[in-house]
């Protein structure tokens, strides 16, 4: 008898603790934000900082090493619908991805387009560093080749002329707008309804940043492994000197 009322007592509590142990369903009633300063008042820590020192040191002398040189200054406002800045953007980036788009399709790159908002920052006349190439290109961009339709064609060159910006257009197109039409030449000859044509972007625009639709959806993408920002620096890096013109491939008449 006294053994089953222990058995009654034991089964007993342990209901209790389950019961006591069972989650309720929590409901928030509240919240609250609290912000906290980042400034002088936080006391480095000394470990930390000890260890990070060497890594700090390296990247700024890294960042401010010299790769090449300009003797004037590089910006992208210093044409109407062309620039010194953008003309330099398309054409190092062809000069870098059209190799590597040979060997892979057997085929070249018909021209470079990007977009003028895609400049962020100008070059100052004298030594160039890693610092500018960021500066100028802080985003990770990568390069892709888009196999576009005449039809798409026509689309990019209606766009050009809607907006009247100067696009980083490479030197193998020459666009000439006139009042009520336009003269276009891809490589020195007369745009070609009944081909499609090869065009260098980056997959950003490719998706149709900065309202340019045509490139979506092309006949072919080709993607390279190649950010656009390293192809600035590969090619300051191949160069003692980089020197950049207006040569009128995107103008008005």
């Amino acid at each position: 008898m006294h053994a089953t009322l222990n058995k009654i007592a034991f089964t007993f509590f342990l209901s209790m603790l389950l019961f006591s142990c069972k989650q309720e369903k929590q409901i928030v009633t509240k919240v609250t934000a609290k912000t906290i300063a980042v400034d002088t008042s936080f006391t480095p820590v000394k470990a930390i900082t000890n260890t990070i020192a060497p890594f700090k040191e390296k990247m700024i002398k890294e960042i401010n090493t010299t790769i090449s040189y300009t003797p004037k200054k590089l910006v992208r406002t210093d044409g109407d619908l062309e620039s010194s800045l953008g003309n330099l953007i398309a054409d190092l980036s062809y000069s870098r991805a059209n190799p590597i788009f040979k060997k892979e399709t057997g085929k070249n790159i018909d021209f470079a387009m990007f977009n003028y908002g895609g400049i962020r920052a100008g070059i100052p006349a004298g030594n160039i560093t890693n610092k500018h190439a960021f500066e100028l290109m802080p985003f990770d961009n990568m390069f892709v080749v888009v196999e576009l339709t005449p039809n798409k064609i026509e689309e990019l060159i209606a766009y050009l002329k809607t907006q009247q910006t100067a696009h980083p257009l490479s030197k193998h197109l020459q666009l000439t707008l006139t009042k009520n039409s336009f003269k276009l030449l891809i490589n020195g000859k007369k745009f070609n309804s009944n081909r499609n044509y090869f065009i260098l972007t980056t997959d950003y625009l490719q998706g149709g940043g900065d309202n340019m639709v045509f490139f979506k959806n092309p006949k072919n993408i080709y993607k390279q492994n190649y950010k656009m920002r390293d192809a600035i620096v590969d090619y300051f890096k191949s160069k003692d000197t980089i020197k950049s013109t207006l040569d009128n491939r995107f103008k008005r008449k």
